[in-house]
């Protein structure tokens, strides 16, 4: 079975940055790297988004509100997904979540990011 782990996250004041990370598990590497995958972000009260992808190939796609400022990158080697995340800003806050592109996967835990002053 598949186990997404999301970690980095925290509490950054406006305009900081923060570099989330998603380790892939009980799959195999080739499965990963065949994998689209994505960070998606549900703050409260409201849907869970897709905020940033990027395909086996390295294309990568963002949502408007984080074309600039967000990062998305992955080591195919150690079956990782990272967020970098810059210029944050409150309504960044969310709980953020990684799985494939078509969130195929079982979600994990995620990881908090909070941005206040």
């Amino acid at each position: 079975q598949v186990q997404l782990v999301e970690s980095g996250g925290g509490l950054v004041q406006p305009g900081g940055s923060l570099r989330l990370s998603c380790a892939v598990s009980g799959i195999s590497g080739i499965a990963v790297r065949i994998s689209n995958m994505g960070w998606y972000r549900q703050a409260p009260g409201k849907q869970r988004e897709l905020v940033a992808t990027i395909t086996s190939s390295g294309s990568i796609n963002y949502t408007d509100s984080v074309k600039g400022r967000f990062t998305i990158s992955r080591d195919k080697d150690k079956n990782t997904v990272s967020l970098q995340m810059n210029t944050l800003k409150p309504e960044d806050t969310a709980i953020y979540y990684c799985n494939t592109a078509s969130a195929r996967w079982i979600w994990g835990q995620g990881t908090q990011v909070t941005v206040s002053s």
